[in-house]
């Protein structure tokens, strides 16, 4: 089932006019597909490459004294190329280049922000708990090759690019972490941020290579918008998408790896949820394909030992402020997906919804001072 495609099963099955009520109660009734409206060039060898474009412009009102803030957003999705024993340079170097023509592949369709999946310069071998080779994939951030890499496509093309990485940090005693590189529109590194959560459940064995960052919430006011990343497992945590709301963000993208046997129940919801409490757009993406290691590890689950991590399964979206969302790529295929943005949707969300003006912070601050102290006691009234 690993092709299962919900939009798809819905066209099939549902006859009208039972189709478009219940599309508009799983999506939104604002989202259109302008896919055959753009220009799109696909290679032979990307004959398996998906492309999706939609526009979600209209979950705004167009306003008289205020101008449409257009963007578009893109979001790539994808395999690893080589097998998991090929050498690190190899593996690498092949994942650049694909990268690289599925970028080209859209150079048409006017992208300002492109995210990519997770530690999208390696297979996510943290599963392995094994350093070597893996650990040799870490690099700088400002001067590694992955980051020299984008820089130079930011730069031709305009546009700005997030390119999540293992990063090495020389300079505090060759320390690694878990980074995104926000590079800009001129080639320059903007800046980075570290990921605040660290898994510890099944497979997910990070903190065996890295600990939570450093960074705090950081919002990068670029000239398409203020943007913000929540890497991965941040998205299980609701005061993460809080803060960066808090520092103004209006699009906050969400790199992720996550297998189906653990999350896939969830990522339809988190995302968009998010996207609501806070009043910005959310982007989630996600790798696709299984990744098939040299040596067997276990999960400390009592099953039997195995060299896979599991199906990645894609289904990368954006949600508007709204609750308006994007149908998901394919949960088997490599994809690239634009989506048009109307930034005064965030202040309209707010203006419609009033949760800002209701958050109560100080109430809360309040209490997240008590509960953090060492004699705190939980508010609970019980039967005298």
């Amino acid at each position: 089932m690993e092709s299962f495609n919900l939009k798809e099963t819905l066209e099939k099955y549902l006859p009208e006019p039972e189709l478009s009520k219940v599309t508009s109660l799983l999506y939104g009734s604002n989202c259109q597909d302008i896919t055959k409206d753009l220009k799109f060039y696909k290679k032979d060898e990307d004959s398996n490459l998906e492309f999706k474009a939609y526009s979600l412009v209209d979950t705004a009102v167009e306003e008289s004294t205020n101008q449409r803030k257009i963007v578009r957003i893109g979001l790539i999705q994808n395999s690893i190329v080589l097998p998991t024993n090929s050498p690190i340079n190899d593996q690498r170097n092949a994942l650049h280049n694909h990268i690289e023509n599925i970028i080209n592949s859209a150079r048409d369709c006017g992208i300002n922000i492109l995210c990519l999946q997770e530690a999208w310069t390696m297979p996510f071998a943290f599963c392995t708990r094994e350093k070597y080779p893996w650990m040799e994939f870490a690099e700088d951030a400002e001067t590694g090759p992955s980051t020299l890499f984008l820089s130079k496509i930011a730069r031709a093309h305009k546009m700005i690019i997030i390119s999540p990485i293992l990063e090495r940090d020389s300079v505090h005693g060759d320390t690694v972490w878990n980074t995104c590189v926000v590079i800009d529109v001129d080639g320059k590194v903007l800046g980075k941020h570290r990921k605040n959560h660290i898994p510890r459940v099944g497979d997910f064995n990070e903190s065996t290579y890295y600990f939570e960052g450093d960074t705090g919430h950081p919002v990068f006011d670029t000239c398409y918008g203020k943007i913000a990343i929540n890497i991965c497992y941040g998205r299980h945590h609701p005061l993460n998408w809080t803060m960066f709301g808090i520092n103004g963000a209006e699009i906050v993208f969400n790199p992720s790896a996550t297998v189906g046997s653990l999350s896939e129940p969830l990522w339809p919801i988190e995302a968009r949820c998010a996207a609501i409490a806070n009043s910005y757009y959310t982007c989630a993406i996600n790798r696709v394909g299984t990744e098939i290691f040299p040596n067997e590890f276990t999960s400390g689950n009592k099953k039997p030992a195995h060299k896979d991590f599991g199906h990645f399964y894609g289904s990368s979206y954006v949600t508007a402020p709204d609750g308006t969302r994007t149908p998901g790529l394919s949960r088997d295929k490599d994809g690239i997906m634009v989506v048009e943005l109307d930034l005064n949707a965030c202040r309209q969300a707010k203006d419609n919804w009033g949760f800002r003006m209701t958050q109560r912070l100080d109430m809360y601050a309040n209490k997240f001072q008590e509960a953090i102290k060492a004699d705190f006691e939980p508010q609970i009234i019980k039967k005298k």
